[in-house]
Order: structure tokens, then C-alpha cells, then sequence
């Protein structure tokens, strides 16, 4: 059931980005057995005198009515239970409860996802640093999501879109709201690229002044890690270092070209506490090699996925075959000798393990791996999945495989079978 127009209700009745939206849903198991129990006079939960006269007035037909009038401007909405919700933003504190999106939403979820924050008045070292760093970061399959703001946010999208790469705009308005009007005709290309504009705040919404902090929380939720190219002492960018951390996050920051800069103040100070230095993009890409927490958090969101297509492809595949009654009434056609006489069923046909494909130098779950990539190249988490095996264990398995020329690594944790 999409749940997307009862999350949208319960965002007019409380108010966009509202923690009592949280507070109420402790007593509920979905938004819509919340949107029931409250139009239905539940009163385990105080209201104040508004909430109540916004449930009493509210009906689900104009929540019903504001998404279609989004979705005819080119904006859709994806509620907390969404299967367009990213997956980062559901476990962090007071999470959106409605998301308003413009572009690839879906550019998000299942990959490496890197947050980039900065000044407004950049210098032109911190720009250099945002715009190579991102840019290869983006070649390399990364997805920055930044700001949209002036300065080192717009460099880091800019690296992405001109690499041809989707990158993700948290903005502090609504999405349909020209801000900041220098960068507003960076839009289409973001779009062009597969990038998205995302708020939790209505369309229309103007960027007051207050939004910005509470929008970094999603800012830092969004990118599996945070990068701060270059901030003050008192740069909105501390706070969603703060929070990144918060949120488990590993943060890395540009180490200073002056270090009596009060510009790159804030990045000493972050040095200072532990945030990790960052020389190049290199030091990004090693925080998420395989088997770290950041490669296996990328790989549990893509395994739900996989597993679907695995089972469609498989509920196709029986589709197309005969059934077993059919099966039945046509008998397989027996073999002749030379005499004419049929052979044995069990005959031995002179053919050893290793003709059927079955080599007994190889372990039972190498051959099962070796069984699996004759069909073709298979990605390692499919591999997984249909052999039952856990992350660990079939790398192992692989690297040994690949040791003794069974197979080959490609690209994209990608395996065939050498001929």
C-alpha cells in the first residue's frame, strides 16, 4: 500500500519537518493507522488546540489533491515508507516525513554517496580542491550531494554534472524556488545528468533563514561520508560535520593552504578533533573499498533488489517451460547401439566428473561457483544470494578461484569463468 498521501496529511497537520510527527507515530504502526485512529478521535496523545482543528479540518482528498497538483509541475513526493525513500535518511533522528523531489531520486540509493560542504566565499585553493576531488569522485561512480548554495556546494555539483554523473541538491526552500538565483540555470544541466533537487519543504516554501540548519541533518544523512573543503569557525558547515559524526559518518576535511586563515579555521578545529585529513580523492575511495562499513551498508540496500529480479527472472524462466504433465506424456527417446538394441539407462557413457563440468581438485562450493558463472558473468552479490553464502565467505572462496585460473575479476565486483 503507498502510504504516500497519509505521510503527506500527517506533514499538513503538524507542520513540515515537525519532531511531533515522530511523537505521535510511537503509537502507530503505519501513517495510515495514524491518519484512522486521529480522524477517529484517538486521545492517548495530547494535541494543542491547532493540531486538533487541523485534524478536524484537514481531509485526505487535499493531500490527495496537492500531490496531483505536484505531480502536473514536474514534482513527486516520496513518504517515509516509500520504496523511493532513501534508505540513509530512515534511521538518523527526526527523519523527513515527506520529501519533495525534482529529477533521479533514485541516484541515491544502493551506491556511494559522498556529502560535500563549504563556504559561500570560497578561496579559489578550497574551489580547485572541491572541484577536482568531486570530480573524480564522480568518474568513479560516486554520487556528491551537497547544498546548492554558492561557493564550494555548486563547484561540487558542477564537477559531477560535468563528468556526466547524477549529483543530489538538498535545498533549504521548496524545490520549485529560485535560489539561489546565481546558480538556478545550473538546473537543467543537473537534471540532464541524472541529478536531484530534493527538500522537505512544500513547493513554494521561501528559504527562511531558519530552514538551512535543519536541512543539514538530511545533508549528512544522505552522503555515507562528509567532506569539508573549507569553513570558518562559525560555517553552517560545522554543524553538519556535528551531525555527520552524530550519525556515525566518517568525516574528512581539506587541511588548510594557511593555516592563519580564518577561512580554513574551521577546518583546523575539525583536524584538531579527529576528522580524518584529506589529500585526495584516493583517501575517499579507500574508506569504502569492500568489506568496509560503508561497502557493506551499499550492499544490504542493493540485496532486496537483487533478490527481486532474481525472482522474476526465475518466475519468467518457469513460465516458458513445459510443465511436468507434459514432461510425462512425452518419453525421452532412448539410444541404440549399433545392433539397434536400446541402451541402458545407467549405461556408463565414458564420460568423467570433470566432462560434466565437475572437477575434484575444486572444493563443493567452488564447483557450485564455477557451475553458476558457465551460464555467464555474475555480479558477487548475486553470487551470494543464490548460493547462500555471507560476503566473507564467498571471498574467499573467489580470490582461492582466482588463484588457481578458474575464473577472473571484472570490473564492478564482476566474475566469469576462464575458458
Amino acid at each position: 500500500m503507498d502510504e504516500t498521501k497519509y505521510w503527506l496529511w500527517l506533514s499538513m497537520v503538524f507542520g513540515a519537518g515537525s519532531c511531533r510527527i515522530w511523537e505521535i507515530m510511537n503509537f502507530f504502526g503505519s501513517a495510515h493507522e495514524a491518519y484512522i485512529s486521529l480522524t477517529s478521535g484517538f486521545d492517548a496523545v495530547t494535541l494543542s488546540p491547532e493540531e486538533t482543528k487541523n485534524i478536524n479540518s484537514l481531509r485526505i482528498e487535499q493531500a490527495e489533491s496537492f500531490i496531483q497538483h505536484c505531480e502536473k509541475v514536474g514534482i513527486r513526493l516520496a513518504g517515509y515508507s516509500s520504496r523511493e525513500y532513501p534508505p540513509q535518511l530512515r534511521h538518523i533522528f527526526d527523519p523527513p516525513a515527506i520529501l519533495y523531489y525534482k529529477g533521479n531520486i533514485g541516484c541515491l540509493k544502493g551506491t556511494k554517496t559522498v556529502t560535500s560542504v563549504g563556504t559561500r566565499k570560497a578561496s579559489d585553493y578550497g574551489l580547485a580542491a572541491a572541484s577536482r576531488i568531486c570530480g573524480e569522485l564522480a568518474r568513479s561512480g560516486f554520487v556528491i550531494v551537497s547544498g546548492f548554495a554558492l561557493g564550494i556546494d555548486i563547484a561540487s555539483h558542477l564537477a559531477s554534472a560535468d563528468a556526466h554523473r547524477p549529483t543530489a541538491c538538498v535545498l533549504g526552500c521548496g524545490v520549485d524556488v529560485d535560489y539561489p538565483k546565481g546558480n538556478f540555470h545550473y538546473r537543467d544541466k543537473i537534471l540532464e545528468n541524472g541529478g536531484v533537487f530534493i527538500s522537505e519543504y512544500p513547493p513554494g516554501t521561501p528559504p527562511h533563514s531558519g530552514n538551512f540548519p535543519k536541512r543539514n541533518r538530511i545533508l549528512a544523512a544522505l552522503g555515507r561520508a562528509v567532506v569539508v573543503f573549507e569553513a570558518s569557525s562559525k560555517s553552517g558547515s560545522l554543524i553538519t560535520a556535528s551531525l555527520a559524526v552524530n550519525q556515525g559518518r566518517e568525516l574528512f576535511c581539506l587541511p588548510p593552504a594557511d593555516i592563519f586563515s580564518p577561512s580554513f579555521a574551521g577546518n583546523i578545529e575539525l583536524l584538531r578533533d579527529g576528522a580524518t585529513a584529506l589529500y585526495g580523492s584516493m583517501d575517499v575511495m579507500d574508506y569504502f573499498r569492500f568489506g568496509r562499513a560503508a561497502d557493506i551498508e551499499i550492499r544490504a540496500e542493493r540485496l532486496p533488489d537483487i533478490a527481486a529480479r532474481l525472482r522474476a527472472e526465475s518466475a519468467a524462466a518457469a513460465s516458458i517451460m513445459p510443465s511436468e504433465a507434459a514432461v510425462r506424456q512425452e518419453p525421452l527417446p532412448q539410444s541404440s547401439d549399433e545392433d539397434g538394441k536400446p541402451q541402458e539407462e545407467n549405461a556408463d557413457d565414458g564420460c568423467s566428473p570433470e566432462d560434466n563440468g565437475y572437477s575434484e581438485e575444486l572444493t563443493e562450493i567452488q564447483n557450485r561457483i564455477v557451475g553458476l558463472l558457465r551460464g555467464g558473468a555474475l555480479h558477487a552479490d548475486v553470487i551470494a544470494i543464490q548460493l547462500g553464502l555471507d560476503a566473507g565467505e564467498l571471498m574467499t572462496e573467489l580470490t582461492e578461484l582466482e588463484i588457481l585460473g578458474e575464473i577472473s575479476s571484472l570490473p564492478g565486483k564482476m566474475y566469469q569463468i576462464c575458458e
